[in-house]
């Protein structure tokens, strides 16, 4: 357009199939830019469809034009300067929206969904150099009226705003989180799988109150996972996995998916398996994938000899890069069924072969119709169907079919070839005219040529020239998305023009609900299909479905999920109802969990007398009943009610530089967690940023006395900067320091340590703490798993913890040993292997440990061997927990200087008296006996809310070695001063 503008040449050639020919109609007023020179632009706006044009110089440069949905004198230009101007007049005046607006992420408002329809939404960068959700109306965007949704900064380039739904995502901490809003409410996080751990999300629709999402998995290159939510967006579960994909010019990336026109629920995709690209159809939105049908005979009539399960049909799925043409799928709403692709025969898809294909019956049957691709316009309602060859020499020849492509015709559309630009239809879905743009050379004009079918056609079309066609499935199931319809078509031999008021659909009945009506809910997976009950859907191994929400407060209740809810926009009513009964349970008291403190804006350095805001929070547990108590390290004590409840921080100041630990124990009669941060105060602080890095601290959770134990912190993603790593063991504020970023250690009294890392890299300082529970007895039982684990190894501390606790909760539901003497430790790397610690429990004057010990292992042996434990991934893999052949034994047993081979089981029965004793001689050592007097004061004072001049610190006992600087208090202060 930009060319045929600015040498204000058309040429137009109109052809028919009679005589006479409608004039063009743009239906509304044209809008088009032109760039005259370098320091000038122009608007030219044509008000009676292209026959004039009015030129309207602007002040800037336009780079992209954006119109209102419903108002068609409302646009929006989006500059090269990333300004955003308004125009109410289609262009003739402008006034200036935003600055610093990000491209192609600013939107209209939603008709039906915002309440303002002059509202727009964009994403924007701010004076400290983030980017935000902003919104405003175009009539006063002043900052008065400007409005941020969404508090914090998002991701530059990821917000979108469709129908009922807007995303963003937010990247901190080596983690991205995705977000969504609901018809406007507030924004919640998109709960995908645990271990999706996305590295790249795309919305494939959101049609009929639902979200279809790809997202490309931490494990995947060119290739992403389909999932469909709740009507909210916000509950994701697996459809389909291994979708093909493409990444394209400007880090676009296109995904082998389409949602065919016309008939709600079907969706074809292209699956990479080990190489192979093959095609699948849904008819109920992902519930169950088919592959397509072959033709038996070629557009020649002859054989194909292709026969599933060896060989099927399979189609390109691809977009077109020039929007004037079809795709190589063409689909549309007024057409049902019609579907029109480039594909092959055989057993996977071959990326230079691009033969057309027919269905009108939607997926059913297939016709082969041409060798090579065309570029394919349906007109009235598909009662025409045009197809122009697909080829970069120029063309006269069009070729066009009136009965769903059984025969065809061909037309010279013009008396000299012309390189075929794009098709374009009038508007309306019942026209029968056509325009085919293109050029002659590459130095020419565009021509625009007008085919007009409408005289080859001389009635319109009566009820006696429609036929009925019934949708199924390619099983033949005609209750498909809870319902049998039934649609029409023009007969074969019927020459006329369906028009207007045509309508496809004919009939439709509700059918009875059934098994697959129903999909699996979040955190469920279907069965394998090596199972006898694939329709089956059992809970992920890190889901536990009775598990209450973290927002349920005791005296509420919450519904269990039995694993499946029906299907989106499924219709069916009656029969089969796999939720009806969903448990209604009521919210316990649950012990509170995951409890963090950390310093507003993520330091954990701060200058004397500069106010620092500790903010506490709380991930899992009731905190209606759940007390605070909080010690700052310095003196200052106190207990608290609702502390994460209310969110409100807790402001402090200290006077003096040194480390202090900050620690805040929460407890209620269920349980009690506590969070322990070390902070360093500095007269020389440099600004601190913690984004996109995550420190995660590698420790063995159980370990023997005076066993040397690895500490390892991990700095993710990985920094070649110099980092300098803090350790803090047990109650020391004497830290080690060490340029590596692991140490050893040795304990030499039982109890729990906590052990606490802090890495400085450059300007960022992160922390990771973890509790150590030393015990002078435990035998371990070496574990491996089934290869199929590997390939859902992302190789994450969290990940590793989550598979450890579900055989630990299975192996103690398997042998009734209690589950708090057995701890699942999982290795990191490849392959996947695990430590089973099988504890003692505590000592009892009438126990004979040795028996009790050897009927834990016998029953942990015996369940092992018979391969009942097992658990779900994702994608209905099923993985079998067995034990390890370490060659030096199956059973260890831990205790003063390492482990104690255990050679015959009676040996046991003969040390366990002397064990005894020695149990009871080390609890009455004055150094233990010490500690557990300074812990209990401790805890006494934290629950008065009074402030004390002095701390009671502990030292925790043993040997550390590595690169380490061991240094003391005062040494430290001046290291940090100077």
């Amino acid at each position: 357009k930009n060319r045929a503008l600015e040498s204000n040449t058309w040429l137009q050639r109109e052809t028919s199939f009679g005589t006479g020919f409608g004039s063009p109609c743009l239906g509304k007023p044209g809008l088009y830019i032109s760039s005259l020179s370098d320091r000038d632009q122009s608007l030219f706006l044509s008000v009676d469809e292209g026959a004039t044009f009015q030129k309207q110089p602007i002040p800037f440069f336009v780079d992209t034009l954006i119109f209102h949905p419903k108002e068609e004198d409302k646009v929006l230009a989006y500059t090269k300067e990333s300004k955003l101007y308004v125009s109410s007049d289609l262009g003739k005046k402008w006034t200036l929206l935003q600055e610093r607006v990000t491209k192609d992420h600013v939107f209209w408002a939603v008709s039906g969904v915002d309440a303002d329809p002059d509202f727009v939404h964009m994403e924007a960068q701010d004076l400290g150099g983030g980017f935000q959700y902003i919104t405003c109306p175009i009539h006063n965007c002043s900052e008065k009226l400007l409005a941020a949704p969404f508090a914090g900064p998002i991701d530059h380039g990821s917000l979108t705003v469709q129908d009922d739904y807007i995303f963003f995502k937010v990247t901190s901490a080596n983690r991205t989180k995705y977000y969504v809003s609901y018809r406007r409410n507030e924004f919640v996080l998109m709960k995908l799988p645990k271990y999706a751990l996305p590295k790249d999300l795309q919305i494939i629709s959101t049609d009929e109150s639902q979200v279809f999402v790809a997202v490309q998995e931490w494990y995947q290159m060119d290739t992403y996972n389909l999932y469909q939510s709740d009507p909210r967006g916000v509950r994701y579960a697996l459809v389909l996995q291994d979708v093909r994909s493409s990444r394209q010019a400007e880090e676009s990336v296109l995904i082998d998916i389409l949602e065919v026109r016309g008939v709600k629920g079907v969706f074809l995709a292209n699956q990479k398996i080990d190489g192979k690209v093959m095609t699948l159809i849904t008819y109920n939105k992902g519930r169950d994938w088919d592959y397509l049908r072959p033709p038996s005979m070629d557009m020649n009539g002859k054989p194909t000899n292709c026969k599933p399960p060896d060989c099927h049909l399979h189609l390109h799925l691809r977009w077109a890069d020039n929007p004037y043409v079809s795709g190589t799928v063409h689909t549309k709403d007024t057409a049902p069924g019609l579907i029109m692709g480039a594909g092959n025969l055989g057993s996977q898809l071959v990326e230079y072969k691009e033969e057309m294909y027919i269905t009108s019956d939607c997926g059913h049957t297939w016709r082969q119709v041409f060798e090579e691709e065309h570029h394919i316009l349906y007109l009235d309602h598909g009662g025409v169907i045009v197809a122009i060859k697909d080829t970069s020499i120029p063309l006269k020849i069009l070729k066009f079919s009136v009965d769903e492509g059984l025969t065809w015709s061909t037309h010279n559309f013009t008396s000299t070839s012309v390189f075929v630009d794009g098709l374009l239809s009038e508007p309306g879905d019942e026209t029968l005219v056509m325009t085919v743009f293109g050029h002659i050379s590459f130095r020419s004009d565009w021509e625009l040529v007008k085919v007009d079918f409408r005289p080859s056609f001389s009635r319109q079309c009566g009820e006696e020239d429609y036929s009925s066609w019934d949708l199924s499935n390619l099983q033949g199931d005609r209750c498909i998305m809870g319902q049998q319809r039934s649609f029409r078509k023009r007969k074969s031999t019927s020459w006329c023009i369906k028009g207007r008021s045509f309508t496809s659909a004919l009939t439709s009945r509700v059918c009875e609900c059934r098994d697959s009506d129903f999909l699996c809910d979040y955190g469920f997976e279907r069965s394998p299909s090596s199972e006898s009950n694939t329709n089956k859907c059992s809970a992920n191994f890190w889901f536990n479905p009775l598990s209450p929400p973290d927002d349920c407060a005791l005296g509420q209740t919450y519904t269990s999920s039995l694993g499946y809810r029906k299907v989106v926009s499924n219709v069916c009513e009656g029969g089969v109802d796999l939720q009806q009964s969903s448990a209604q349970l009521q919210c316990p008291l649950t012990p509170p969990r995951g409890l963090q403190v950390s310093i507003q804006g993520e330091a954990v350095a701060v200058r004397p007398g500069e106010d620092v805001l500790f903010v506490v929070r709380q991930e899992q547990g009731d905190v209606l009943t759940t007390k605070y108590q909080v010690d700052l390290g310095d003196g200052f004590k106190a207990m608290y009610v609702n502390l994460t409840l209310t969110g409100e921080p807790i402001r402090h100041r200290y006077e003096s530089p040194g480390i202090y630990r900050v620690s805040v124990r929460a407890e209620n009669t269920a349980g009690h967690d506590e969070a322990v941060l070390f902070i360093q105060v500095n007269c020389k602080v440099t600004p601190f940023e913690t984004e996109n890095l995550a420190l995660y601290l590698e420790v063995v959770p159980v370990i023997g006395i005076n066993q040397e134990v690895n500490l390892t912190a991990v700095l993710l993603p990985l920094n070649p900067n110099l980092t300098v790593f803090y350790w803090w063991i047990g109650h020391s504020l004497q830290p080690l320091l060490s340029l590596d970023n692991s140490v050893t250690t040795r304990f030499s009294d039982t109890g729990d340590v906590r052990v606490t890392v802090q890495a400085a890299c450059g300007n960022s300082v992160l922390q990771d703490s973890r509790v150590l529970r030393v015990l002078d007895q435990f035998q371990v039982v070496p574990l491996q798993f089934s290869k199929e684990l590997d390939a859902y190894n992302p190789n994450t501390p969290e990940w590793r913890e989550d598979v450890g606790l579900v055989v630990t909760r299975l192996l103690s539901k398997e042998t009734s040993v209690p589950q708090e003497l057995l701890v699942t430790v999982l290795k990191p790397g490849l392959p996947t292997l695990a430590d089973l610690y099988v504890l003692l429990p505590p000592p009892r004057p009438t126990r004979k440990r040795s028996l009790s010990s050897d009927k834990r292992l016998a029953a942990i042996q015996q369940v092992l061997n018979a391969q009942k434990i097992s658990f779900l991934l994702r994608g209905g893999v099923r993985v079998l927990v067995a034990l390890r052949d370490t060659g030096t034994g199956a059973e260890q047993l831990g205790g003063g200087g390492g482990y104690w081979a255990v050679v015959v089981l009676f040996v046991i029965g003969l040390f366990a008296a002397g064990a005894f004793i020695l149990y009871k001689f080390k609890r009455k050592r004055p150094g233990r006996t010490v500690y557990a007097q300074m812990h209990n004061e401790k805890e006494q004072e934290m629950t008065s809310p009074v402030s004390h001049s002095e701390d009671v610190q502990g030292t925790a006992p043993g040997n550390h070695s590595g690169v380490v600087l061991s240094i003391n208090s005062r040494e430290m202060h001046s290291y940090l001063v100077s």
